[in-house]
């Protein structure tokens, strides 16, 4: 970065930041709550879809729920390791929510986050059956192939490569909800169950993407962390799932 150039200037034109030490603590703490926020939701979605496993119907997609357990766990696990090297004691951090804990069934916690857990609200929900675990994964699925076109334009750029990394597997996940959503309203029941969950978790997915005109974004925006608003997201994720149930006759 040029001595003569604000380094907010530099961010918002682009420029990447490489190391720890070059970052100022402004947005230091704004990095630190987006990977905290994707950490958290990682480790209670895989808490989520551990519980979903004994769901299956069959052994495909017994395989489908584990693989899915497995690399959101994974995924934490690398973005973890960034905020390591910032400070954070790995360890302790991973283990300090119950990270299977939901809230009852009926509540409505909008875009709130609960008691210092991190995680989106969406993850606070329980997940009842096979079908609303499939639904649920679709429709989170691709909320977050929407939201990694940001995270893998983050200007701190050993983030970026972590979510570049990790994009094409959550993308699968998405895939795959899709095709076990395909299987299940082949019959009559399960195309009555889907439209309930649907009912169920789209507004708590899209309460995921927070606020329209939000203050935060902007701040994040300024410093290359956030490039779309979120009611662009939003927006984004309403088109794409329209199109996919839409396929399927939901």
């Amino acid at each position: 970065m040029p001595d003569t150039m604000n380094i907010e200037d530099y961010l918002a034109q682009g420029g990447v930041l490489t190391a720890p030490g070059n970052v100022p603590a402004r947005y230091r703490g704004e990095l630190m709550r987006l990977m905290s926020s994707f950490v958290d939701s990682e480790l209670a979605a895989s808490a989520g879809f551990a519980s979903s496993i004994n769901f299956a119907p069959g052994i495909r997609e017994r395989i489908a729920a584990s693989r899915i357990t497995l690399e959101k766990a994974d995924h934490a696990e690398r973005v973890l390791a960034v905020m390591g090297d910032f400070g954070t004691d790995t360890g302790r951090y991973q283990t300090q929510h119950d990270w299977a804990a939901r809230v009852d069934r009926d509540s409505d916690l909008g875009a709130a986050r609960q008691q210092g857990d991190m995680r989106l609200s969406v993850f606070h929900y329980p997940i009842t059956g096979w079908t609303d675990a499939v639904v649920m994964n679709v429709l989170q699925g691709l909320a977050t192939g929407v939201q990694m076109t940001e995270l893998t334009r983050v200007s701190y750029a050993p983030l970026a490569e972590v979510f570049r990394e990790i994009a094409p597997r959550e993308a699968r996940h998405a895939e795959l909800g899709l095709e076990g959503l395909a299987r299940i309203v082949e019959t009559d029941q399960g195309r009555a169950e889907s439209q309930a969950s649907l009912s169920y978790w789209r507004p708590r997915v899209a309460a995921s993407f927070g606020v329209a005109n939000s203050t935060r974004y902007d701040t994040q925006a300024r410093f290359g962390i956030r490039h779309t608003p979120n009611e662009t997201l939003l927006a984004r994720w309403n088109a794409l799932a329209d199109e996919h149930l839409g396929a399927l006759g939901l």
